[in-house]
């Protein structure tokens, strides 16, 4: 086939497609972006830096990846739009060159008791169908091996509606792999009846002590008084048998409550669904709280924890059960499927070494497919979710990331930024929220929001490469190549905490004895045990777990020292956009009695969500519209202008204040105002003061929880969480979230801990941390079987000068400013 020679001299014209290089983003307001306008180069890396709350996740989540995702739900026709979630039209007026949008945030996976790594990367359902196929004994399809699916036996007369009808006899029967005892939970409880209830009151005097549970409960004790089972009037401890089962184990019915339908059922199956149905780590703290005093959760003897039936467990390939693959360190198990030759399943061998493969190589091969996914980091969380992207054939896709480096080890933070650059080689573009300058380093384009954080932030400070970051001048840019030094001297302790005999998930007997008096950081590479260690041993320390014994800690060996420990660990906050930071902190409390007490009147006025909220939007200051499966309007309330509070409540001042105004304030503003004069609140002022030490000065105390980034949030709880007593504070990776110029502020605010009198416990990978620490506790050497040892006890600068672990090595490289790590 000949071809024909060009002879046209002219060039040819640029095609159209040139112009589609670029996202261009004109126009964007959404939170406190202020009028932004950018350039983003596509099939690039470009990073997103700044302070936290200077308006990151607004343009790269709210703005760019929220109108993809909403341009592509409308391509989906009305009733599948009715099923699917609402999304609004970001506040920008031009998104030009948008194409799909893939977002891996850092949101932690369900918290439901059902849920493993092995159902969230659909690992479990390729495992099923391959022990279905080639299990011996055969016993049955791939519900006979999955323990969220019951077995069922059924017989019974059916009528078929064909022709005349005709009634015919039917049997059905499913088998599934459910254990029967624990109901494919793995754990049974054992319920302590003295905590649910006093048994020398009656049902009319609040027997029931349970949260919640409160005399005229209409969903909760008023079934039980008024379903006429039982004599509300009649102490408990005088029930007969059949009184004690009813009260007790009744199987739900409906009775009448007011004229309303509404469920009785049994005090224990009503708290089973209520509270431990629910991982534990999903509860608020009163609740855990109580579950923690009145139940004990013990592995279920029947399945052995396994969570399967003793038929599912019985059918094995090469005398391994899907029990024990779902069992193994995943590293182990892809090598094991790896060794099986069956060409009969051969498609299906390649799909489930895959996906084990992608879990090592994302550097979650220590995990294990049975492993409760509400128990998985946020870090961890998203890499599962980044296991399905990874050996994906789709191109030209835009991949929005949150922190990926969020609870990776210097060490591990070079594979990820590997990952990074292969999702962009494959011709796709990525853009990444990340604070590392590791990450930073390898960005193609980087936009450095800023110049500060909320009503100081929203506004494009640089755009371009890293060597001209380095130079700009912005405060990204000035403390990039920061490094902290080595402390000249470290304090002395004041005593131990002794750990003994650790044995949490991968730990191997650990004997460690923790400094009191002194910044103590425990690290290693993820998965190494350190939060095994932490909280298994010291906040939660139990029976079987290791034993902690404290100087000055209501420590007891076998109890742990969980009553002298204030633990802050990575668990999301919660709240509506009714919920602020005044709320949230409990500054408000305080303020409702002083402006109650300075009015004479009562303190529910100067609540938005009690008596005092506007009645026409009911405290919300703004009229939601819902348009089914459009996206719902929302518009400022005419009747109180958006300030959420009757006209009359507004009468009322404090100082010359008017509610809607102090929560207009910002931290600074309103610790100047409760300081001094009429409006001086102590116990405000000692709130504030925690909000301004942790960096949020410039938060408005009004200002909705759902509009705060994630740094903002993590360190809200940390303030808000410093209020409580305790000798000993727990901190779970404190920088997630934190610009480099922050952390600086950080080691101020740990340092004045420590300084007060108080034992501080980090659990961190970020090397300023580790060299600001008195004590270092480095567990490994690796991750999962490979780890759960302690490699390193003592300084940092005998950590750094033995450099005989992957941490010390990094903490080497940092401290002498190479960049590296």
């Amino acid at each position: 086939m000949s071809m024909a020679t060009r002879t046209d001299p002219r060039s040819p014209a640029p095609h159209a497609t040139g112009s589609h290089d670029l996202i261009r983003v004109h126009g964007a307001r959404e939170n406190n972006l202020r009028d932004v306008s950018i350039e983003i180069p596509k099939r690039r890396l470009t990073v997103f830096t700044g302070v936290s709350g200077s308006g990151k996740s607004s343009l790269v989540f709210g703005t760019i990846a929220a109108e993809s995702q909403r341009l592509i739900n409308e391509t989906y026709s009305a009733f599948v739009q009715g099923f699917m979630p609402t999304l609004a039209r970001p506040e920008v007026d031009v998104l030009e060159g948008l194409t799909t949008a893939i977002i891996v945030d850092q949101q932690r996976m369900t918290a439901d008791a059902r849920s493993t790594v092995g159902t969230a990367t659909d690992a479990n359902a390729l495992l099923r169908v391959l022990f279905s196929r080639l299990g011996q004994p055969h016993i049955g399809s791939p519900n006979a091996f999955s323990f969220n699916v019951a077995s069922v036996r059924a017989s019974g007369a059916i009528t078929v509606e064909r022709g005349g009808g005709k009634t015919v006899r039917q049997d059905f029967s499913r088998t599934g792999g459910m254990c029967p005892r624990c109901e494919g939970l793995g754990k049974v409880s054992d319920i302590d009846l003295a905590q649910l209830f006093d048994d020398s009151k009656s049902l009319a005097e609040g027997a029931i002590t349970i949260p919640g549970y409160t005399v005229d409960g209409f969903w909760t004790v008023r079934p039980f008084i008024e379903s006429g089972f039982l004599d509300p009037n009649k102490p408990i401890r005088k029930y007969t048998k059949k009184e004690l089962q009813v009260f007790l184990h009744r199987e739900p019915v409906k009775v009448k409550v007011d004229g309303v339908n509404v469920t009785y059922e049994g005090l224990i199956p009503k708290i089973q669904k209520s509270f431990l149905s629910k991982d534990r780590t999903a509860l608020q703290p009163h609740i855990r709280e109580f579950v923690d005093r009145a139940v004990t959760f013990t592995a279920c003897p029947e399945c052995d924890g396994t969570r399967l039936s003793e038929a599912a467990r019985s059918s094995r390939i090469g005398g391994i059960n899907i029990a024990d693959a779902c069992a193994m360190q995943i590293s182990d198990l892809a090598a094991w499927v790896r060794g099986l030759d069956e060409p009969s399943v051969a498609p299906l061998l390649a799909g489930l070494q895959q996906i084990l493969d992608s879990v090592v190589e994302i550097g979650l091969g220590y995990l294990a497919l049975e492993r409760s996914s509400g128990t998985l980091s946020g870090g961890e969380a998203q890499r599962v979710k980044m296991i399905r992207h990874l050996g994906s054939s789709l191109t030209d896709v835009t991949y929005v990331f949150d922190e990926p480096t969020t609870g990776l080890h210097p060490h591990d933070i070079q594979r990820m930024n590997g990952l990074l650059l292969r999702l962009r080689d494959k011709g796709n573009t990525v853009l990444v929220v990340e604070h590392k300058p590791e990450t930073i380093a390898i960005a193609d384009h980087v936009v450095d929001l800023g110049p500060g954080a909320g009503a100081a932030g929203g506004t494009v400070c640089f755009e371009g490469s890293v060597e001209k970051l380095r130079v700009s001048g912005t405060v990204t840019g000035r403390h990039f190549d920061d490094r902290a030094a080595l402390k000249e001297s470290v304090r002395t302790p004041t005593g131990a905490l002794e750990i003994r005999g650790a044995a949490t998930n991968n730990l191997h007997g650990v004997d460690v004895d923790i400094p009191l008096g002194v910044l103590v950081v425990v690290t290693g590479v993820a998965g190494s045990g350190k939060s095994s260690l932490v909280h298994g041993s010291l906040v939660n320390g139990s029976p079987g777990t290791g034993s902690a014994a404290g100087v000055g800690v209501g420590a007891g060996v076998g109890t742990g020292v969980g009553a002298g420990v204030v633990s802050i660990d990575q668990s999301p906050i919660r709240g509506s956009r009714r919920s602020n930071p005044a709320t949230y902190s409990g500054l408000l409390d305080p303020i409702r009695k002083a402006f109650a007490k300075a009015n004479g009147v009562k303190p529910a006025l100067f609540s938005a969500n009690s008596e005092g909220a506007c009645p026409n939007c009911n405290g919300a200051g703004v009229i939601y519209t819902d348009l089914a499966m459009m996206a719902g309007v929302a518009t400022v309330c005419e009747e109180c202008e958006g300030r959420r509070y009757q006209a009359s409540v507004l009468e009322y001042h404090l100082a010359g204040r008017d509610i809607s105004e102090v929560l207009a304030m910002s931290v600074t503003e309103a610790q100047e105002f409760f300081g001094a004069g009429e409006a001086r609140i102590p116990a405000a002022q000692a709130v504030l003061g925690r909000l301004a030490d942790v960096g949020l000065g410039y938060l408005s105390l009004g200002q909705p929880l759902t509009t705060l980034s994630g740094g903002e949030r993590q360190r809200l709880k940390l303030a808000t969480r410093m209020s409580e007593k305790g000798g000993v504070y727990v901190l779970d990776e404190p920088t997630t979230g934190l610009h480099l110029a922050d952390v600086e502020q950080l080691l101020g605010l740990l340092d004045r801990l420590v300084d007060g009198g108080k034992s501080v416990v980090v659990i961190e990978h970020h090397q300023a941390v580790m060299a600001h620490a008195d004590w270092i506790v480095d567990l490994g050497p690796g991750a999962g079987h490979d780890g759960g040892r302690i490699v390193f006890e003592g300084t940092p600068a005998d950590l750094v000068a033995a450099r005989t672990t992957l941490t010390g090595e990094h903490l080497a490289a940092y401290v002498g400013g190479t960049g590296q790590g």
